[in-house]
């Protein structure tokens, strides 16, 4: 799924103009015309705004590149715990792994296991999808009877739900153990691969690379169906819903500028009776 005050300048100081001369030079002696106090103040005004504005436009792009950056959600792969039409602030300054020299000094945190995570996807035009990690690096990961396992222990998922009414070829058992399995949903790129990943019935996760589920379990296309989150690829965890609409997938499904205007304008004459009041500022686990 893929998830979107300028400070007044002081006022200008200008020094003030020397005192008159008692009797006027010649003309050929005058000194040189005095620049109109008007125009020196506009000039500095003009040049504090400019400065002011790009300070904030550089702390917005620090703010949005290394610590925050807003999503939405558009499906229902996170449900009950992320909704569609929840507005998400996602904290991109938590997690270590990029190998910079200054997570050693920075509050980071390795990815754990249940973090929930917004990335981008790895196939097509990389829109960002948001799952949660179930599988770490070198982890065996295994679904039996809908029961995910873990290393060969089961996974406590108090978040997941499943949909007896919609049938999900690996949402009872996975991965597959031969080549005669359903393909249909699967990236072709995954499915020429994952047998590869799969030891004695299980499905090993890579160095560098996660397993990540929906809560939605059966109505999740997730890393069942298209493989591996690269570390490199994950943005940050979803800290906050900030803003909840009520929504359907299919007002999401068409991105153009027109209909994404049109969302706006609707939304924002019924944002009284839309508004999931009771979802603003709830946190995210």
């Amino acid at each position: 799924m893929q998830i979107d005050n300028t400070p007044l300048p002081n006022s200008a100081v200008v020094e003030a103009a020397p005192p008159p001369l008692q009797s006027a030079p010649p003309v050929d002696q005058a000194a040189p015309t005095q620049r109109p106090r008007a125009r020196v103040r506009h000039r500095t005004y003009i040049s504090e705004f400019a400065e002011s504005l790009l300070v904030t436009i550089l702390i917005a792009l620090f703010g949005t590149t290394f610590i925050l950056q807003a999503f939405k959600i558009p499906s229902e792969s996170m449900q009950p715990t992320l909704l569609i039409g929840d507005y998400l602030l996602v904290n991109k300054f938590i997690f270590e792994g990029h190998g910079a020299w200054y997570e050693r000094f920075l509050p980071y945190r390795p990815i754990q296991r249940g973090d929930i995570i917004v990335f981008k996807f790895p196939f097509d035009d990389h829109q960002h999808y948001v799952k949660r990690v179930v599988g770490l690096p070198g982890d065996r990961v295994r679904i039996v009877d809908q029961r995910v396992y873990v290393n060969g222990a089961p996974l406590a998922e108090p978040y997941v739900v499943h949909d007896p009414a919609f049938e999900d070829p690996f949402g009872d058992n996975f991965p597959p153990t031969s080549q005669n399995f359903f393909r249909m949903g699967v990236r072709p790129e995954w499915a020429d691969q994952i047998l590869d990943q799969v030891v004695r019935g299980e499905l090993v996760v890579p160095p560098d690379h996660y397993f990540a589920l929906g809560d939605n379990r059966d109505r999740s296309l997730d890393s069942r169906y298209w493989g591996f989150v690269s570390r490199d690829s994950i943005m940050g965890r979803p800290m906050i819903v900030y803003w909840s609409v009520r929504a359907v997938s299919s007002d999401y499904a068409d991105r153009g500028l027109y209909s994404t205007i049109y969302r706006m304008i609707d939304t924002a004459r019924h944002i009284g009776t839309r508004t999931r009041w009771h979802r603003l500022f709830h946190t995210v686990h």
